[in-house]
């Protein structure tokens, strides 16, 4: 199937967010230590409307006139939101000073709650449908950050370790019930018919995508317009809880599904228009997109998680358009 075969999805631009707490649904104890990190007693809050995480993330007025931007999570809000919190500081402890991403400003972690204090990242979220303008100005920051390198000491594990089971999704959805694939073959663009008769295909292409991600750059695997803040001519790449080391062209090819499922364009021609992408062959760049494709079509399937009620709907947006990507490097 070529991209011409298909049909094209409608552009019109997908907003998706987390189920948030605010100040006051916070056990009295946790706002007492968030005041006692902050060095001063709130006064206001401006809870952040983007991201699919649930738990609490605000903007912080405190009595002495400093902003600080915390967020604070259980296991009661998600059973795994504490350990992507966790993760989250060491990305945030990984990130050298040229990344336009909020430095961590203390944290704590009690054993339940896991507490994260960052500067305060002004701004707002790009417009939807994407402008060109909007979207020059974010790829400009991921050029910069394609050519980070982790700071010397930092805990963060390789990209193919981080994404070595997610990768796996074609074979999940083979060796799984009948169900999970014939609920894939009603998606829009026709893209479930083709999946399913090139499964064993995508498969073996994904075999190779964590080969195909090995690097030495900070990739911070999980951008999308909720997670890019835009502010005068300054970016700010912000939630960095799936930060690892890898290929440095491993961000552009995370961050176009997205693009393209909220109108700013067709993936393969942004794609190879980067100098990011210099030196990419194009099987790698089809190896990791069928691993990143299966990813989000076995998780789209699956149940909704804890607390994350738009999570699989947003996985089955980005699945159609890296499929209708991917027919286009078969």
């Amino acid at each position: 199937m070529s991209a011409d075969d298909a049909t094209t999805p409608d552009p019109a631009p997908l907003a998706f967010s987390g189920q948030r707490l605010d100040w006051r649904d916070l056990p009295r104890s946790v706002r007492a230590r968030i005041q006692e990190l902050a060095g001063a007693q709130v006064t206001a809050e401006m809870s952040a409307t983007s991201g699919l995480s649930p738990g609490f993330a605000a903007v912080l007025e405190l009595a002495d006139g400093r902003g600080v931007f915390v967020k604070a999570v259980s296991p009661e809000q998600n059973p795994q939101s504490p350990d992507l919190a966790r993760a989250e500081v060491r990305a945030a402890q990984a990130i050298p000073p040229e990344v336009p991403a909020p430095a961590l400003l203390w944290h704590d972690d009690d054993g339940d709650w896991v507490l994260l204090g960052f500067e305060v990242a002004t701004g707002r979220s790009p417009l939807l449908p994407w402008r060109p303008a909007e979207l020059r100005r974010v790829l400009d920051a991921m050029a910069v950050l394609s050519q980070a390198r982790p700071l010397p000491g930092h805990q963060l594990i390789t990209t193919a370790e981080h994404f070595a089971e997610d990768f796996r999704g074609w074979r999940a959805l083979a060796g799984g019930p009948g169900s999970d694939l014939d609920r894939t073959a009603g998606w829009a663009a026709g893209t479930g018919d083709w999946l399913r008769t090139h499964l064993d295909q995508l498969a073996e292409w994904a075999g190779d995508a964590t080969a195909a991600l090995a690097g030495d750059r900070l990739v911070h695997a999980d951008l999308r317009a909720d997670n890019v803040l835009l502010d005068g001519d300054h970016v700010s790449l912000i939630d960095w809880p799936h930060a690892s080391v890898g290929a440095g062209w491993a961000d552009l090819m995370f961050l176009l599904p997205s693009v393209a499922m909220q109108g700013g364009g067709r993936p393969q021609e942004i794609f190879w228009a980067e100098p990011m992408s210099a030196g990419v062959e194009p099987e790698q760049l089809r190896a990791a997109l069928a691993g990143l494709a299966g990813y989000f079509t076995y998780g789209a399937v699956q149940p909704a998680p804890v607390g994350i009620p738009n999570l699989r709907r947003l996985q089955r947006v980005q699945a159609e358009q890296a499929l209708l990507w991917l027919a286009e490097l078969a």
